[in-house]
Parts: C-alpha cells; sequence; structure tokens
C-alpha cells in the first residue's frame, strides 16, 4: 500500500490550496479514505474523511471551507482548503483504512504554512 501525498505550500490567509493523495496496492473504491493534521505539541486530528459511498465528515473547525472528494478512477483522493488560517498551518497527511479490517496505511505528509 503506498499514499503519495501533494499539493502542500506557503500561502497568505484567506488563500486556498488542494491537497492531492495518490493511491496505490488497495482496491481504492472500497476504502475510507481521510485527512489528518497534526501540529508540533498537538495530537494528530481528523480534518475530513470519505467513504467508499462519498459520505463526509469534517472537523468542526475546517466545516464549510474545507472540501474532501474522491476521483476512483484515478484512485486519488483531494481536500479543497479554501479561506485558509493560519491556524490550519500543519502537517497533512492522507490514510486509508482498508475495507472490512482496521488496517490504517499512511501517507508521508504534506506541510501547509499559513501566514497571516
Amino acid at each position: 500500500v503506498q499514499l503519495q501525498a501533494s499539493g502542500g505550500g506557503s500561502v497568505q490567509a484567506g488563500q486556498s490550496l488542494r491537497l492531492s493523495c495518490a493511491a496505490s496496492g488497495i482496491i481504492f473504491s472500497r476504502d475510507y479514505m481521510g485527512w489528518y493534521r497534526h501540529t508540533p505539541g498537538k495530537q494528530r486530528e481528523l480534518v475530513a474523511g470519505i467513504t467508499s459511498g462519498g459520505n463526509t465528515i469534517y472537523a468542526d473547525s475546517v466545516m464549510g471551507r474545507f472540501t474532501i472528494s474522491r476521483d476512483n478512477a484515478k484512485n486519488t483522493v483531494y481536500l479543497q482548503m479554501n479561506s485558509l488560517k493560519s491556524e490550519d498551518t500543519a502537517v497533512y497527511y492522507c490514510k486509508t483504512t482498508l475495507w472490512g479490517t482496521q488496517n490504517d496505511y499512511w501517507g508521508q505528509g504534506t506541510e501547509v504554512t499559513v501566514s497571516s
């Protein structure tokens, strides 16, 4: 299983970024995909998740600003991040949980820096 995250960068507050996570070695269409983030001194937290059926979940702090989506034909999950705030600064990781299991796999992380 490989998850390759990309799209991070440095932006000003109020701007947008789109993260991508390309998966291989899994039956992508069946599996849960999620974006998480980690800031030094804090626990890694769920940002957004999407099930195989397209149901989504968001952290309260990003509701209305971030959108998670998936393209099963491309084995890729996206995180569209709009109206970015300085508190969104973190390393963002994608994760998959294989269908029918509790087996999690993580990507390598992509760094997002938002300056105010």
